[in-house]
């Protein structure tokens, strides 16, 4: 095994939300998309980013000593980061003793992340589970995905790729190979409104769908329906369509409701939300969008996630 490194925001163990059974999601950091919705805002930088938790601090200030650059300063109003200083160094993170501060990005080689997942192989076993492999875009880290992949396969686990499909060909081909299972997000077969929503064309994604097939790998479609966005029935039928008759192997259609918990991810990174306030849809609108997903072709459309309960007229 080499000694290629990849970098995650998260390993969340006993996972049941991103295929089969019990599982290990590891969140690659890095992604090539920019989807105003996008739930894992510390996903998106390629780069490690420190993260103060209010609720954490004690206000012991061992991590004001232990700052080299002076980056951090502790306020009435909470704690102030000025990052055209900080180097992340991970210092400060260390010295914090409420854990209070944070450093998202951690380097892992593959032979210590599969050794990680390892740990739950009894899980994975009793209930049809494994190993996901998510993001971020984890294609943008192909060449250590590639290896963690095979690594898992060698070890007897199922692996699952969680993906935008947004990959160069050759890219998706190597690692697709490798997985049990494709969970592939369409989000809209509009190419404008894709290229606005997102950041990056569509016709790579649609393109790499199709060459699926060639592989009879397993595949979920996952659709994020967001209010305003993707939420009209136009865009789901569609959606459903093009899986139905241009992956054969897909499986199901997963309709992934809107969620507003990630407004305090973006506070932490300093970055705005574009969505924040918006509504969560109702549990008949995502009904609603459920059967028009099957009535469109797919034979087992669900749907998951947070709603709100619908206004009375």
């Amino acid at each position: 095994m080499s000694n290629k490194q990849g970098v995650t925001f998260n390993v969340q163990r006993f996972s049941t939300e991103d295929g089969p059974g019990i599982r290990t999601t590891v969140f690659m950091k890095g992604c090539p998309l920019k989807c105003a919705w996008c739930h894992n805002p510390e996903g998106i930088s390629f780069k490690p980013q420190l993260v103060w938790y209010d609720r954490r601090c004690i206000g012991a200030r061992d991590c004001l000593k232990a700052c080299p650059e002076n980056a951090l300063k502790l306020t009435p109003k909470g704690m102030i980061i000025a990052r055209s200083l900080c180097t992340v160094c991970g210092l400060c993170a260390d010295a914090c003793p409420a854990v209070a501060l944070e450093v998202i990005g951690r380097k892992w080689t593959a032979e210590a992340l599969v050794d990680e997942a390892l740990k739950d192989v009894t899980f994975y076993r009793a209930s049809g589970g494994g190993v996901t492999i998510s993001g971020g875009e984890p294609l943008a880290q192909p060449e250590f995905v590639k290896e963690f992949m095979a690594s898992c396969r060698a070890a007897g686990l199922h692996v699952a790729l969680d993906t935008s499909g947004f990959a160069p060909p050759d890219v998706w081909e190597e690692c697709v190979r490798l997985a049990d299972l494709v969970l592939l997000d369409l989000k809209t077969l509009d190419e404008s409104r894709h290229r606005e929503y997102t950041g990056v064309d569509l016709a790579p994604i649609l393109d790499n769908a199709r060459r699926t097939a060639a592989f009879g790998v397993p595949v979920w479609v996952r659709t994020p329906v967001i209010p305003g966005y993707t939420d009209s029935e136009k865009n789901i039928r569609e959606i459903a369509e093009f899986a139905a008759r241009h992956v054969p192997t897909v499986e199901r259609h997963d309709l992934l409701s809107f969620s507003n918990l990630c407004t305090s991810k973006y506070e932490r990174l300093e970055t705005n939300f574009p969505l924040r306030g918006r509504e969560l849809l109702t549990k008949e609108t995502m009904e609603r969008l459920r059967e028009a997903s099957e009535a469109a072709g797919m034979k087992n459309a669900v749907w998951s996630g947070p709603t709100r309960i619908a206004e009375k007229e």
